[in-house]
């Protein structure tokens, strides 16, 4: 992995600042100050409305300053991987790595087509190893593996023959793409056709394999002596078992078992419903990695996680490309973005937990090694690799013999009186340890990258709206609540670690995400409140001061419209993801800010909640009108906002009937701005106003309505 001259570079970066934006970010927060000023002004000639929106209003000031440290600083990184052969005499190895926990929520077709586009991608093959690690320790799992282990043997020479631009098989194989050669190398299109057919039939062969083993199972004629190690064991308490499958697959439970058979000095890891959407994405992050002239400023590459199952005009809100585009690129310019759990290649070291530049000394002491990493002398020995750039192991590497010491370290138990999940690998204390490992890698004082390329570089699979994307969103609203309320708060870390102040901040913006719920879901009922008892917190349409709150209300977002315009989205996409944001706030983070309240006064635990994975969003059988309609059931998670939904009718109706108590102290009572907001409040709720007359799962449940009417009843009742 020698460098030659480096006259050729592997990448740039580029800032992305903006004049515009920034007149635009300053704008809009002068214009919280001034409307922040007039409630103070003001306060005591007014009520409980007032109040309450002075304390919204300030909230949002709040969050809207802590969005300009990541708004400022927006930065891209170019790559050039035609550069990297010209500059190394060979490719670093790059150990790759799978996770799935439930072979019914997360199919093995699912995982199998991800490990099969990640075999493929253009780097050499013996460079490559492929690990996937089963929570579930699912036999059906492992029978999938060795039959696709057989079909990549056809397929990775066919991808890479033909130079297809998509390598996972269910992908390619739907009627979207073209069945012609992308490139004319003076391969013979009927050849291609032929080869492409077999291909077709050899897919559709593996994919009956596996279903029949899930319904009948049955795991094929296979030796019994596979799958013993299988037999009676429990889900989630079983003995670690490595399997070991040629041609470049492994599937274990660790970054341990790949230290100890590949230790790739690189590492990349996706979840099982990821697939490799760019063929050229290691050379990219590669390029990131080698590119920089110290190592300290690229510790990982982080891409952005792109669904390919959204709908047109996205109506679940799911594609998250433009907040991740401005919050990525906006903390590249800092510390580099987060970590967010798949998508991501890092240095082995910093994994390991060892800073940049570092002083090796103290690890030379192998007691201490072992207290740090374990007491498995050939891992201890892998580490030394890593840790002092002695490294000895050479691809493709003889992993035969390594098994036995891989079972060892793969177990729970060898984590025991280590460093690991503090200070060794993914951090513990959280469901999303993806937080967690990121920040200490930045206290650390390693940067990390933003990697956006076109073709996206990795395509997940989205969960389809309601009980199920309710459950994930709540997930992680829990898992930043556990972080924020920890002891590695970032704002805790400025003064003792290499955390920068500006990354604390982009950090802390994160965090709060779900406690951002609680004003807009107070902020959301003040105006019904206002129309209920015919009081006001807006000013009049007739005085100067309301153009303030109309002017935040129409720059913002017609910004962040402009944003959405500006990576090629439509109107609806950009008011689809609006209106979700404002359900998920008014649900699934509320019900999280719940979930972390019980928590910290220890009445329960977090659990860490799989949801529902597939290949398609939408059920094959579903009417065309039924087609991305909000779908519900049972779960108290979607009674606050009917609650709110029933309030806010309760409330125009009574306005239309003109049904409202006089107003008091002597005002004119609401106005055309409670009235705008109430209006808008609906139509952020809509999917739940079409949920009261729909039926099956596109209707709210009849429980769920009674439980809101409850819960709305004292709420109306205050007239």
């Amino acid at each position: 992995m020698a460098k030659q001259p480096l006259s050729l570079p592997l990448c740039a970066k580029v800032s992305r600042r903006s004049i515009i934006r920034r007149t635009l970010d300053v704008a809009i927060l002068c214009l919280y100050l001034s409307l922040l000023g007039n409630r103070l002004l003001s306060l005591r000639n007014h009520g409980f409305p007032w109040l309450l929106a002075l304390l919204c209003e300030s909230w949002f000031a709040f969050i809207w300053l802590l969005a300009l440290t990541t708004r400022w600083n927006p930065v891209e990184h170019k790559t050039y991987p035609e550069n990297l052969l010209p500059r190394l005499t060979e490719l670093p190895p790059v150990d790759m790595f799978v996770t799935t926990a439930d072979p019914v929520l997360e199919p093995p077709l699912v995982t199998i087509n991800t490990i099969l586009s990640l075999l493929a991608v253009d780097y050499p093959a013996d460079k490559l190893a492929c690990y996937v690690s089963d929570d579930g320790c699912s036999p059906l799992t492992f029978y999938s593996l060795v039959e696709a282990s057989n079909f990549a043997k056809l397929w990775v020479p066919f991808c890479k023959k033909y130079k297809l631009q998509v390598r996972a098989p269910f992908q390619y194989f739907s009627a979207k793409y073209p069945t012609l050669p992308p490139h004319d190398d003076g391969l013979s299109s009927s050849g291609f056709k032929l080869e492409l057919k077999k291909m077709k039939d050899e897919y559709e062969q593996l994919c009956e394999k596996i279903e029949d083993a899930a319904h009948n199972l049955t795991l094929g004629p296979h030796s019994a002596d596979d799958y013993a190690a299988f037999h009676n064991i429990e889900r989630n308490d079983h003995p670690s078992i490595v399997k070991v499958i040629w041609e470049n697959k492994k599937e274990s439970s660790s970054t341990r078992v790949s230290g100890v058979m590949t230790n790739a000095p690189f590492m990349l890891n996706v979840d099982c419903d990821t697939f490799a959407s760019n063929p050229k994405i290691i050379l990219e992050a590669i390029c990131l990695l080698l590119g920089v002239e110290d190592e300290q400023e690229c510790g990982f590459v982080q891409c952005p996680q792109i669904f390919y199952n959204v709908l047109k005009d996205d109506p679940f809100g799911n594609q998250k490309i433009v907040p991740f585009a401005i919050i990525g690129s906006g903390m590249a310019g800092i510390q580099g973005p987060l970590y967010a759990g798949t998508g991501c290649f890092h240095r082995r070291k910093t994994i390991y937990g060892l800073p940049p530049n570092h002083d090796t000394d103290y690890l030379e002491d192998a007691k201490i090694l072992e207290e740090r990493f374990g007491k498995s002398p050939e891992f201890i020995e892998t580490v030394a690799e890593t840790l002092f750039g002695r490294r000895e192991k050479h691809f493709p590497c003889d992993i035969s013999s390594t098994v036995e010491a891989a079972c060892r370290v793969a177990d729970c138990g060898y984590e025991n009186n280590t460093c690991w999940g503090a200070e060794v690998g993914l951090m513990y204390g959280s469901v999303t340890e993806d937080i967690l490992t990121g920040m200490r890698i930045h206290k650390m004082g390693w940067k990390s990258t933003f990697l956006m390329p076109n073709p996206p570089a990795f395509l997940g699979c989205a969960a389809p709206a309601g009980p199920v994307s309710m459950t994930q969103v709540k997930r992680w609203g829990m898992g930043l609540l556990e972080v924020f309320f920890s002891k590695q708060n970032p704002v805790l870390s400025v003064f003792t670690t290499e955390l920068h102040l500006k990354q604390a901040l982009a950090y802390l913006q994160i965090l709060i995400w779900p406690i951002n719920s609680i004003s807009e879901f107070a902020y959301a009922a003040l105006s019904a409140y206002c129309i209920i008892t015919n009081s006001y917190f807006l000013p009049k349409v007739n005085e100067l001061v309301m153009c303030i709150p109309v002017s935040i209300f129409l720059v913002s977002n017609l910004q962040s419209l402009s944003q959405y315009l500006h990576y090629e989205e439509t109107f609806r996409a950009w008011w689809n993801y609006q209106r979700m944001a404002r359900i998920n706030a008014v649900s699934a983070m509320l019900f999280a800010c719940f979930s972390m309240l019980v928590k910290l006064l220890g009445w329960s635990e977090s659990v860490f909640e799989v949801t529902q994975k597939g290949q398609s969003l939408s059920d094959e059988n579903e009417d065309d009108d039924k087609v991305g309609r909000f779908t519900f059931d049972e779960s108290p998670i979607f009674a606050l906002p009917t609650t709110l939904l029933l309030v806010h009718l309760t409330a125009m109706a009574l306005w239309l009937l003109r049904l409202r108590p006089p107003p008091r102290g002597g005002s004119n009572g609401s106005g055309l701005g409670e009235i705008g907001c109430s209006v808008w409040v609906v139509l952020s709720l809509w999917p739940f106003v079409r949920g009261l007359f729909g039926k099956g799962k596109y209707g709210i449940p009849l429980s769920i309505i009674c439980m809101s009417a409850a819960l709305a009843l004292p709420f109306c009742s205050i007239i």
